[in-house]
């Protein structure tokens, strides 16, 4: 067990390797991919292999939310509906449908929230970069 609150189980469809580095491509649900860059040591650690069962990770503190068409450079822009919203103090908690079976839970100031008008119902998009993402096998 480990605390992260994404935890997306899938199949990897390609590795791309580089000189240290290689990004890992995870399907996890209808047709939705998520890139993972992580060391070419820990690919060959876990004995990733297109085709393999693994898990991407992701701390809900690095996922971002946001609205509309975004041009970023990070590689997972993951479109859904907010389906719920936990307020804090400072912090909130929202949780995006991104399919059937998967939500995304990020954590964001509650200034955020205010600022973007989010709301459940409302779309919006999950976006990770792809370093902040982990691959468990």
């Amino acid at each position: 067990m480990i605390s992260a609150r994404n935890q997306l189980k899938g199949t990897i469809t390609s590795i791309d390797k580089g000189a240290v580095n290689a990004i890992v491509k995870l399907s996890v649900a209808n047709g939705l991919t998520i890139s993972s860059t992580i060391s070419l040591d820990a690919v060959n650690d876990l004995k990733l292999t297109e085709g393999k069962e693994a898990t991407a990770i992701i701390k809900a503190t690095s996922v971002m939310i946001g609205l509309g068409d975004l041009k970023l450079s990070a590689r997972n822009q993951l479109p859904g509906k907010i389906v719920e919203i936990e307020e804090g103090a400072v912090n909130a908690i929202v949780k995006l449908q991104i399919a059937d079976d998967v939500i995304i839970s990020s954590t964001i100031s509650m200034s955020a929230v205010k600022e973007l008008g989010l709301a459940a119902g409302k779309e919006a998009k999950a976006v990770i970069k792809a370093t902040s993402v982990m691959v468990g096998a």
